[in-house]
């Protein structure tokens, strides 16, 4: 129907040019007129075509014979000459048109190259930040909609299988698909529409493979007969797929290359891990071996006084050795998360007593300075956690700073948390290390000579995480450290004492 209307519009331009020649032929030759009709060629090749344009040349040579050539209103031709003109004018419409037909041709190819180059760009982009796989799949699904203008489904490979890892939401699955998608995943080659397998089905579908590695399959079903579609975008396609199958490619070694320095690390952490406990398990155990084979070996030449200074010292390594064993059993609890909490209304004077109770005989000569509210702090928390919680915290102010110096303990709440605090004086610790120090099997370099495991300070924040608080590290004006406490409560209440 459309070719029909556009010759039939060739035939009109060629009357309008007949008319308007009619109407100044008084005024010019016959032969100016002859540029009219190829005017008149050139407008028909811009707008009709090239075929349209011919005619249109064809039909100005008869109606210039016709109608200005004398003898007029007749085919004949007194004037010889006028046959060149004749030749001449079609040959020029020809030409003309022929010229005009390869410059929009040229022009279309590379409005349709530019478009391409541009869809190429957007998903090369959208794909360039894409980090996983849900993205890569949803940035090639999204550039299909909007370049192609197409509905799409993306069919990945599980283990030698297709799943559907994302569609639009205008796909429509016919029943066939998947049946055609596991045909074009199998053989490597496009189905569907346009090609040679299944070409009765409405939706085309292109392997995504790199180096003969089938990735995919992406399935396409456009507005417009997929036929034509797919022999004028076919390098677009094809292109599509490529830069699909490179993503996914990329995010897989890069997951590849993520497992394994998260590995290697492990490994490394592992290592490091074994070397440190069996260090810190051999230190006391070669201690107390040793204090028992001299007793056993010599202990008839020892006095009461060797005797106790030696039973002492396997007394202290046991201890030493029991608390490691213990924290190693807590954190393998908090790990597994098997650690219940038994919360229930507590003195925090209970609390900070039964803390320095258990670490009565570290202590020594120590000073404690304990500052409590007047009246009885109650909270709701797990005792025997959080005394837990405030031994290790002790521990490790008496590890790192002076023998002489004293250590602070502090408690008071407001309608929000209750806060405990315990300070000390010793050096501090470098800035970078605040949050650190909580870190599994942590330990900072100073001071030097300083025995423990890193583990006493990552239980602390396990259970007052558990207790939905938080713990933070802070360095004391004029030197020492200030380990604080901070657990949320509503329930926390001073009483008056009696």
């Amino acid at each position: 129907m459309r070719l029909a209307v556009s010759y039939i519009f060739a035939l009109i331009l060629t009357l309008t040019a007949t008319l308007f020649c009619a109407a100044i032929r008084p005024y010019v030759s016959p032969t100016n007129m002859v540029m009219v009709y190829l005017v008149t060629v050139v407008m028909a090749s811009l707008w009709l075509g090239q075929k349209q344009a011919i005619l249109t040349a064809f039909l100005g040579v008869l109606a210039f014979d016709y109608f200005f050539v004398p003898p007029r209103l007749t085919f004949s031709v007194a004037d010889k000459e006028y046959l060149i003109t004749f030749l001449g004018l079609f040959g020029v419409g020809v030409i003309i048109s022929t010229l005009v037909a390869k410059v929009q041709d040229r022009a279309e190819k590379l409005k349709e190259r530019e478009a391409e180059t541009a869809s190429l760009y957007r998903l090369s982009k959208d794909l360039a930040v894409a980090a996983d796989i849900q993205s890569v799949v949803f940035s090639i699904v999204k550039n299909v909609e909007i370049s192609l203008e197409a509905s799409a489904v993306l069919f990945l490979a599980d283990e030698g299988e297709l799943v559907i890892a994302d569609s639009s939401k205008d796909w429509n699955d016919d029943g066939e698909a998947e049946k055609i998608a596991q045909w074009s995943f199998k053989s490597m080659r496009p189905a569907g529409g346009g090609t040679s397998a299944f070409h009765s089905s409405k939706m085309l579908f292109m392997p995504i493979q790199l180096l003969g590695t089938p990735l995919g399959v992406l399935g396409i079903s456009f507005r417009s007969d997929p036929n034509i579609r797919y022999e004028k975008m076919r390098h677009l396609l094809e292109s599509f797929c490529t830069q699909s199958a490179l993503s996914l490619e990329r995010v897989r070694l890069s997951q590849q290359a993520e497992d394994a320095q998260i590995l290697q690390a492990r490994e490394n952490l592992e290592q490091a891990l074994l070397n440190s406990v069996s260090h810190d398990l051999r230190t006391p155990l070669v201690t107390i071996t040793g204090v028992l084979g001299e007793i056993r070996d010599n202990g008839y030449q020892l006095d009461d006084k060797d005797k106790q200074d030696l039973v002492d010292t396997a007394w202290e390594e046991a201890g030493r050795l029991n608390r490691f064993v213990g924290n190693l059993l807590d954190m393998t609890r908090l790990e597994a998360g098997e650690m219940r909490l038994k919360l229930e209304l507590c003195d925090v004077q209970d609390l900070v007593g039964c803390a320095l109770a258990a670490v009565g005989q570290r202590l020594g000569t120590r000073v404690v300075n304990v500052q409590l509210p007047p009246g009885i702090l109650l909270a709701r928390m797990d005792l025997v956690l959080m005394t837990q919680v405030l031994v290790n915290l002790i521990d490790n102010a008496l590890k790192y700073s002076p023998a002489e110096s004293t250590i602070d303990i502090a408690a008071y709440s407001d309608d929000r948390q209750l806060t405990i605090e315990v300070a000390d004086r010793g050096p501090g610790i470098p800035v970078q290390d605040l949050t650190r120090i909580f870190d599994k099997f942590h330990r900072i370099s100073v001071p030097e000579g300083v025995s423990g495991t890193g583990l006493g300070l990552s239980i602390c924040r396990g259970i007052v995480e558990a207790h939905g608080g938080k713990i933070i590290a802070e360095n004391r004006i004029g030197g020492g450290l200030l380990l604080k406490v901070q657990l949320p409560q509503k329930e926390a209440q001073n009483v008056k004492r009696r």
